[in-house]
Formats: structure tokens, C-alpha cells, sequence
């Protein structure tokens, strides 16, 4: 079955909110989407099936999302506001983009490794977050956003908050030797609409030095490992 998402004119691109109607035909789509997505067998059939939705939205559709979490957010101090919008833009754009050129090089194809196992539960989830709450609730944006984390979490296999990204306490999001840590990646489970649950980031360590050290000399290296032995590998 083909991906498809926009109903008619009034759901299209470039809209302010659709009408309850629309909205309906809407959701109905995304539900059909969504079951299209858990067919996918591979990481590559995920990536196209996403792609070929992903590339009906605009960057338009992109800016709008951009300003509508700007009004969200806009109580926060302007230095941690500014930061996070920059990485949340990072996010949005970039993983757009990122699919739009994958796709017209054909290396989606060339990606034979299985699809996670979590991806089953998470389209299941998003079906059910898509669910318009009234006529003004514009579910189009809503699923874009989870279509661009599905691709970042299942398809690159990265976290779908850009590295970089501010956590309140003053961690962020952190790529050390391969291995991404997120400040959140535990603690925030019972968040129902979280992506915390789906994420490749391992929780960033309570204690600092429990951090595998940047650009390492063999020393180094050895007094991570040691440190993880002797203080945090119970066995019994």
C-alpha cells in the first residue's frame, strides 16, 4: 500500500488548522501509515516508507513547528530558550533534510540490517497520540514529529534530540566515543507521549567520572574500566 497522508486543500500544506472532518480523514491515514511502518522489515523499508510521508511536508511545515514550540516554551530563560530552539531546529531540519537526500541517493535500499524491535511498540503509540483532541488540533504537524524521531531513533539509529541538547540541571545530550548519554533516558518513562522508551542514548551516569573520558589515552581507558569493576559490577 502506498504512504499517504494529506487529505485535501484544506489539510494541505501551508494551512493554519484543519476542520474536524478533515481532521478525521487525517488520522484515519496516519492509522493506515502506522501499519505500514510494523510491515517494514528492515531498516531500509522503514526508511523509505517514512521518507515518502516525510517528503510531502514542506520547510514551511518545518518553520511552523519551529514557531510552535517557540510559543511553548517561550516562560524559560532566554539562554536556555535559545539553546534548546537552536537544537530543536537542529533536530527538525536537519533530520528532514537528511531524508530527502538519502532517499534521492537510493542508500535507504542499501540498509538490510532488521528494524528494532521497539519500533513495533512505538508506531502502535504514535497511532494513538495522533488522535486529534478537537477540529483546531493540527495532527499533520503532530505526526511529522514523530515521523522525523522514527527515522533519527530506527533508521540513523541516533537520539531523536540533536547532541547538544539542554536538559534542566545543565546536561545535555552527549556523544563520547561512539556512545550516545541523554540526562533524561531513564527518567522520564511514565511520560506517556515521551520518546525516552525508543531511544538509543544510554542514560548519562549520576557520577562524572563513570563517563568513558574524551579523546582517551590508553591509561585513561584502563582507569574507566577499572573504576566501573570495582564500584558498580555487583556480582553477588
Amino acid at each position: 500500500m502506498k504512504p499517504t497522508i494529506s487529505s485535501d486543500a484544506s489539510a494541505g500544506p501551508g494551512s493554519s488548522h484543519p476542520d474536524r472532518e478533515a481532521n478525521a480523514a487525517i488520522y484515519q491515514k496516519i492509522k493506515v501509515n502506522c501499519d505500514i511502518f510494523l510491515a517494514t522489515q528492515t531498516r531500509g523499508q522503514l526508511g523509505m516508507a517514512i521518507a515518502k510521508l516525510a517528503l510531502l511536508y514542506s520547510p514551511n511545515d518545518i518553520q511552523k513547528m519551529k514557531r510552535n514550540f517557540g510559543y511553548k516554551i517561550q516562560n524559560l530563560t532566554p539562554e536556555y530558550r535559545n539553546r534548546l530552539e537552536e537544537k530543536v531546529a537542529e533536530h527538525l531540519l536537519g533530520t528532514w533534510q537528511t531524508i530527502r537526500l538519502l532517499y534521492q541517493q537510493g542508500t535507504l535500499a542499501t540498509m538490510t540490517e532488521p528494524v528494532p524491535t521497539l519500533a513495533h511498540d512505538y508506531w502502535k503509540r504514535v497511532a494513538g497520540h495522533c488522535a486529534p483532541a478537537d477540529a483546531r488540533d493540527d495532527i499533520r504537524l503532530r505526526f511529522l514529529k514523530f515521523l522525523l524521531a522514527g527515522f533519527s531513533m530506527f533508521v540513523q539509529k541516533v537520539p531523536a534530540h540533536a547532541v547538544g541538547t539542554p536538559f534542566p540541571g545543565g546536561d545535555s545530550v552527549e556523544l563520547i566515543d561512539g556512545v550516545y548519554y541523554c540526562p533524561v533516558r531513564e527518567k522520564a518513562n511514565d511520560v506517556d507521549a515521551a520518546l525516552c522508551p525508543f531511544c538509543p542514548a544510554l542514560q548519562t551516569p549520576a557520577i562524572g567520572y563513570l563517563k568513558p573520558p574524551i579523546n582517551p589515552s590508553e591509561h585513561r581507558k584502563q582507569e574507566f574500566i577499572r573504576n566501573l569493576h570495582d564500584f558498580h559490577n555487583f556480582n553477588g
